[in-house]
């Protein structure tokens, strides 16, 4: 289910089960709504405490380790998994089960 929230502080937001988006614009946005799908996948798998639990610690390692927002962002696991996968519209078909380890 894909909300549109002005609040959300980035484009797009995952929390399972819901899809919140800043504009009713990006709903549109396929590569947007995949990249938000994977991270629906990634929060499953580790029931989703665990997963934001991992994501925020690793954000936090990033952001000591770079200093930087943004790249400790890009550097997240789950977000390199999404990234990289994003463009890939079958991938949620093969993926397989903690396939973020990979990445």
């Amino acid at each position: 289910m894909i909300l549109v929230s002005r609040f959300v502080p980035y484009s797009a937001m995952a929390v399972y089960p819901f899809i919140f988006i800043k504009k009713e614009e990006m709903r549109a946005d396929a590569l947007l709504i995949h990249h938000e799908k994977i991270h629906h996948r990634q929060q499953v798998e580790l029931l989703l405490v665990f997963f934001y639990l991992f994501y925020f610690t690793h954000y936090g390692y990033n952001l000591l380790r770079y200093g930087n927002h943004y790249t400790a962002y890009k550097k997240i696991i789950f977000e390199r998994e999404a990234f990289a996968m994003e463009n890939d519209f079958a991938y949620l078909k093969k993926r397989k089960l903690f396939a973020f380890l990979n990445f």
